[in-house]
């Protein structure tokens, strides 16, 4: 009757087989192939990915995390110093007024020093050398005298300013030895450098002119005493004077009251003595005495002399209460220790209020 079934299975597995093979094949199919959804993962496995995906992650950001934390180390350090730098100049203004006080103490020891060596009782100059006692010991101390005053080894040095009822004038201190006299015990012994006090500038300009014409005077007579010899050389029979005395005019002793005094220490303003030219800017008693031909060890006193002349006026002394004053007294410091405390005490408070500000901006 037909075929036996098992052929008829056979003939259809066949074409079954032929059409499988072509739909798997085509590109419809194939399409199908590779949207087919994924295999689904086990709870176990999604969190074995989840913990190794947080892992790396974290091991990537590890570098720049270190990094971070340093810069923000190093500028927290930066902040704390320059915090401390606010201070800087309230400390600087409270040590300079620290150091005020100090020198505030000092000078009133200075000031004592000199008032009790004043009050002391004058010593005899002629009792005095400057070779039996050191100058330190010696300053200061009051000293009277007798000699003449040697007024061609004059030295002006200024100038120095005077005021006289709100009028400056300038002028010269004039500082001229005070010589021996022989035959009077109660003269000095030594020639001593006296400063005789301030004279106006006339003075000066005088005494420099004085020297030129001296000067000329005795380069014209030298000469006129060559010419003579010269022209008169073949009189023999003409004798020259064995001595020729000049005229010596007859000086009046002084009596002189002073103060032992140093040499002064000339500021870097001041410009340095040129003898040479006759320009003394301040005293320098080794070099005065070395011009005026006196040892270098010469004392030099200042005259206190109250007792004035009202004919003669100049030279006009040292105030003696001049001594005991100084550029900058005690009250001075006083006021500039307040000064620099205030400037300390203002700029701290900047300081603070400034670190306010910084840590309300945090």
């Amino acid at each position: 009757m037909g075929s036996p079934p098992s052929s008829i299975s056979r003939a259809l597995a066949s074409e079954l087989r032929r059409g499988g093979v072509a739909a798997v094949s085509s590109p419809r199919c194939q399409h199908s192939v590779l949207r087919a959804p994924a295999p689904s993962l086990s709870p176990s496995s999604s969190r074995f990915f989840t913990s190794s995906a947080a892992a790396s992650s974290a091991a990537g950001g590890g570098g720049g995390g270190g990094s971070s934390s340093q810069a923000q180390v190093g500028k927290e350090n930066g902040s704390r110093w320059s915090n401390w730098l606010l201070f800087v100049p309230g400390a600087i203004t409270f040590g300079l007024g620290t150091w005020q006080i100090f020198r505030r103490q000092d000078k009133i020891n200075m000031l004592e020093y000199r008032q009790k060596r004043l009050d002391m009782e004058p010593m005899k100059l002629e009792n005095v050398s400057p070779t039996n006692k050191d100058l330190h010991s010696l300053e200061f101390r009051r000293v009277f005298g007798k000699g003449v005053f040697y007024d061609k080894k004059s030295i002006y040095v200024g100038p120095r300013s005077r005021s006289i009822s709100g009028v400056t004038e300038n002028g010269y201190y004039l500082i001229t030895p005070l010589m021996p006299i022989s035959d009077d015990p109660e003269s000095v012994k030594f020639p001593v450098l006296v400063n005789r006090g301030w004279v106006p500038r006339s003075w000066r300009d005088k005494f420099l002119e004085t020297l030129d014409d001296a000067g000329k005077a005795t380069d014209a007579s030298e000469t006129s005493v060559q010419k003579s010899e010269e022209k008169s050389w073949w009189k023999l029979w003409s004798k020259k004077p064995k001595d020729v005395e000049g005229h010596v005019p007859t000086v009046a002793p002084v009596e002189v009251l002073g103060v032992i005094r140093g040499s002064e220490k000339p500021s870097i303003f001041v410009p340095a003595n040129d003898p040479a030219s006759s320009q003394w800017f301040y005293v320098d008693t080794a070099a005065i005495a070395h011009a005026s031909g006196l040892p270098a060890d010469t004392l030099y006193i200042e005259d206190i002399n109250e007792i004035v002349n009202p004919s003669n006026p100049y030279p006009v002394p040292k105030d003696v209460n001049t001594l005991i004053r100084s550029s900058v007294m005690p009250q001075d410091h006083l006021n500039y220790t307040l000064t620099w405390y205030s400037l300390s005490a203002a700029v701290t408070f900047m300081a603070f209020k400034r670190l306010q500000q910084k840590k309300s901006r945090r």
